[in-house]
């Protein structure tokens, strides 16, 4: 099997299997509906690129005898009484943050490019997103 494309949507969903079979065996699979291109991807493969280039760039500092966590540029921050139970809040409000960017932020201009980002909380479980803001491995 090579590259798959649908020039409609109705073409696609008559070749779903073969659609969905090509994007988890990693091959380009795309669907063209009116002037638009939508690329099927396997999920497993996108969030393993998507960690590779969103670095977290979050700071886990000492504060009022806890922890507080941060990422510079991003309205989402996170304390605990240890490191630990900081980054445990910090996962959850990486989680809420991701709710409101598909909500309501996504076309904000503060937020709009952080697509990226709000795709990899979305596909990564709390363990990832964990591993993802401490620098441990992917």
């Amino acid at each position: 099997m090579s590259a798959v494309h649908y020039d409609s949507y109705t073409d696609a969903r008559a070749h779903l299997k073969d659609l969905l079979d090509a994007a988890e065996k990693g091959l380009v699979a795309t669907v063209r509906r009116d002037s638009a291109t939508t690329a099927v991807v396997d999920v497993v493969r996108l969030r393993h690129v998507l960690a590779s280039v969103v670095p977290s760039h979050a700071q886990v500092v000492p504060e009022a005898g806890g922890w507080s966590v941060f990422i510079p540029g991003l309205p989402v921050a996170a304390d605990g009484a240890s490191f630990d139970e900081a980054v445990d809040e910090m996962v959850h409000a990486l989680r809420e943050y991701a709710e409101d960017w598909q909500e309501r932020l996504l076309n904000a201009p503060n937020h709009r490019d952080n697509w990226g980002l709000v795709q990899l909380i979305s596909f990564s479980d709390d363990e990832q997103l964990r591993d993802w803001l401490v620098g441990a491995p992917r």
